[in-house]
């Protein structure tokens, strides 16, 4: 199957240059060592965030610094079990999913054995020691501090290969059980601490690959930071197969054609996905994150930043199903559901803006008209003990799709897409809380039934979002705005319920748009390739091709967007998302 006839354009590897830095970088363990030497300093302190690989990264260290003392900061914590346990009522029984903790690292720190450390540092003094490992700067900031750093992308590629969570032995656990530990946990407690440390850190370390370690300057790092802020800029995609998986993006994303399919691509999700900064001709990966977390009111504005915090609101994904197979039937939870029983403050609101679609494509949204609710819960009850194959269109409403389609989803809905979908789905990121309630009598990749929660959806689910309702509520609610020759402005929606709005450019020409102090996150929908420049020159042109999610910071004021290359004089589109 064919989906674009020529060569693809989409950026996987998208990069913010930064100027004279060209003295902050340092590409190995000997030039790190060597830079460091340099300072004639006594106390070195290498905090990491956890996931780093603690035997590569201190090992190499103590050959090039060649400490006469090394204090280890998982030391200070509690033993793996007792962590475990104080844990507990966070992590739960589900598989999947746990109750968000917003404690800090000290909680887990044993007070004791921090003061026993602080001690060993003091009988100390004069010697060279490195203290090191999650954590390190509570024992002493020191006098040069270290921070290394690694995406959560990249912990999760690593729990799949066998890495334990922090201070356990759990090497073969359930995958899932290791993100549910990282996610609702050690990560809320890494970001909280690590957001204490952002002025303080000397040199920041990406870890990110195996034996090739990027070090640069807090200076560099700080510019790298308001960079991003001050211009347009993408987050490094990753992509990832799922058992309902397609071939779409493998033609119009570049991507390995041996791979048995792509599900999900996510190319707009600052907790997770990666930035690329370049300095003096080396990529230094930053977790995205750190964007939001050291310059929210700059990247954000002043509106969302009030309401959220130090948290990114909106969530850009690709789902696959073109040649794939349906997703599983779900819904999500109710706001005060989620903070009643996991403890967030918003949840998963969604939309499907649909990228392109095969013949006879389809989404289900909402149940029928007149259905016994009671006697569906009954049949996917019976459909998960194998018992029957649960007649999904006898129950849910079902509608044909086509490209530039708009599927709104708040809360609450029954939905999934159907096979020969692509799908650009924009939504909130409570990106974890999902209600799959049947998956067409399939296992996952790993070979295990995937989680269903019938109990959970049952209690979720809106019986008043039936057929003829999300007919006229959820589909196509879209509403001109503007229009003149050679553009248009069309909002697309999402539901009122929801917190997030989108809007549709559809331009020829060069458009302008204010930005009014709120984050945008925006999709090139359609067409080849547009740049987008700044009215007043405050950052270079940017090129955007098909298909990619960019974000424009808060701290730009306006934008001007038109079509170039094999776009130029050509109608495209741009679907844009923020908060209302």
């Amino acid at each position: 199957m064919k989906h674009i006839n020529r060569k693809s354009n989409y950026n996987k590897y998208p990069i913010i240059a930064l100027k004279d830095c060209n003295k902050d970088v340092f590409i190995s363990y000997g030039e790190i060592g060597e830079e460091l030497n340099g300072h004639k300093k006594n106390k070195y302190v290498v905090d990491c965030y956890p996931g780093v690989d603690d035997k590569e990264v201190l090992e190499n260290l103590k050959k090039e610094l060649n400490p006469e003392l090394i204090l280890l900061s998982e030391d200070i914590f509690y033993d793996g079990d007792t962590l475990t346990k104080m844990m507990e009522s966070h992590l739960t029984n589900d598989r999947v999913r746990g109750v968000m903790y917003y404690g800090s690292i000290l909680d887990y720190v044993d007070k004791n054995s921090l003061n026993e450390m602080k001690n060993k540092l003091e009988k100390a003094e004069g010697k060279k020691v490195l203290i090191y490992g999650f954590g390190a700067s509570l024992i002493s900031k020191g006098d040069i501090l270290i921070y290394a750093d690694m995406s959560r992308w990249e912990i999760q590629l690593r729990y799949r290969k066998g890495m334990p969570n922090f201070k356990q032995r759990n090497y073969d656990e359930d995958i899932l059980v290791k993100y549910k530990r990282g996610y609702f946990v050690e990560w809320r407690i890494a970001d909280k601490h690590k957001r204490s440390l952002f002025t303080s850190v000397d040199y920041w370390l990406d870890t990110n690959k195996s034996n090739k370690p990027v070090m640069i300057t807090g200076d560099a790092f700080q510019k790298a930071m308001n960079e991003a802020v001050s211009r347009p800029f993408r987050t490094v995609p990753y992509f990832d197969p799922g058992v309902w998986g397609g071939q779409w993006m493998k033609e119009v994303c570049d991507l390995d054609k041996s791979e048995e399919n792509y599900a999900w691509c996510f190319d707009g999700v600052p907790e997770e996905n990666s930035i690329f900064f370049e300095i003096d001709g080396n990529v230094f990966e930053c977790p995205a994150m750190n964007i939001t977390l050291s310059r929210p009111l700059e990247l954000l504005g002043k509106k969302v930043y009030a309401r959220f915090g130090a948290e990114f609101p909106i969530r850009f994904d690709f789902l696959d199903t073109i040649g794939g197979q349906n997703l599983s039937l779900q819904v999500h939870p109710t706001v005060d559901f989620i903070k009643g029983n996991y403890g967030m403050p918003y949840t998963q609101e969604e939309s499907y803006y649909i990228l392109d679609a095969e013949k006879d494509a389809k989404v289900y949204l909402g149940i029928q008209n007149g259905i016994d609710l009671d006697e569906m819960f009954l049949d996917l009850e019976k459909a998960q003990e194998g018992k029957i194959s649960f007649p999904a269109e006898r129950y849910i409403n079902t509608i044909d799709v086509k490209p530039h389609d708009h599927i709104l989803i708040p809360p609450g809905t029954i939905h999934c897409s159907g096979s020969g979908c692509m799908v650009l789905e924009v939504s909130s990121s409570a990106y974890i809380f999902t209600f799959k309630l049947w998956d067409w009598d399939r296992l996952g990749l790993d070979g295990l039934p995937r989680p269903i929660h019938i109990k959970e959806g049952k209690q979720v689910l809106n019986p008043n979002y039936n057929k003829d309702f999300v007919m006229n509520e959820f589909v196509n609610q879209i509403k001109p705005i503007y229009s003149e020759e050679g553009y248009m402005s069309e909002k697309t929606g999402l539901h009122p319920l929801e917190f997030i709005e989108t809007i549709r450019h559809t331009f020829k020409r060069p458009v302008t748009l204010k930005i009014d102090d709120n984050v945008r996150m925006m999709n090139l929908v359609d067409g080849d390739e547009i740049t987008i420049s700044s009215p007043n020159d405050s950052f270079q042109p940017y090129k955007v091709h098909y298909a990619e999610t960019f974000i424009i910071p808060a701290n730009v004021s306006s934008i001007t967007m038109v079509p170039t290359g094999r776009s130029k004089n050509k109608e495209v589109r741009v679907l844009e998302a923020f908060v209302r």
